[in-house]
């Protein structure tokens, strides 16, 4: 009986890294779930993350505390900044600075550590909020970083960033998620939930999700 590929998937409790631990359990990875604790406002959302993983059948989860928040800088991190309602064609207040460069960072260590040669990203280049480290230059800048820095890549046994979500729609990717049974009614995408967990309906991430749902012909479970 062949060993399945180890593989470390980003997982915030959100609609897209559900969606992306899926898909990578359906390729028949074993994997190993990693959630950020970054000083973000909608902390919550790490509760999400903990059921996510456990429902989808992670082997193992962390939740490592990195206070990229300490910064502020960014509406998900610092209170004096406010959530903006509405779409915007510019990078949004939302973006917080070098986030998905440090996740990365910290999952290509344990990748490392635990001989897995694939990270998973649930990076959106198609229905997001304009961040740049969302983009497919940012995901093959990495894999060259990846590449370079790792004992692993130098070896020339690469470790290969993985965002399958990167083309796709919102609506997409959730058609996507219910043919592999991702229960969304766990997922959070909210940037400004109540302390229960009842979204706000107008921020950005909220916005996107909602028409993600109408355009894919689904009611929002968690809804």
């Amino acid at each position: 009986m062949t060993t399945p590929q180890k593989a470390v998937v980003l997982v915030s409790g959100g609609l897209d890294s559900a969606t992306v631990l899926a898909i990578a359990r359906e390729r028949g990875f074993e994997c190993y779930a990693l959630s950020m604790d970054y000083g973000q406002r909608h902390r919550i959302e790490l509760q999400r993350a903990v059921m996510v993983a456990k429902s989808n059948g992670a082997q193992d989860h962390k939740v490592v505390r990195i206070d990229i928040g300490e910064f502020g800088g960014s509406a998900l991190t610092d209170d004096d900044i406010d959530v903006p309602i509405g779409g915007t064609e510019d990078i949004p207040v939302t973006y917080v600075p070098a986030r998905n460069t440090v996740f990365l960072s910290v999952a290509l260590g344990w990748a490392e550590v635990l001989g897995a040669r694939s990270i998973f990203i649930g990076a959106n280049a198609v229905d997001y909020s304009g961040y740049p480290d969302c983009r497919p230059d940012f995901i093959s800048a990495f894999q060259t970083l990846a590449n370079v820095a790792t004992k692993a890549g130098v070896e020339g046994d690469v470790i290969k960033v993985e965002a399958p979500l990167l083309e796709l729609t919102k609506a997409e990717i959730i058609r996507r998620g219910m043919s592999l049974g991702v229960d969304y009614s766990q997922t959070l995408s909210c940037y400004d939930p109540e302390g229960n967990g009842a979204i706000c309906g107008v921020c950005d991430s909220c916005r996107i999700r909602a028409e993600g749902f109408a355009a894919a012909g689904y009611e929002d479970p968690a809804l």
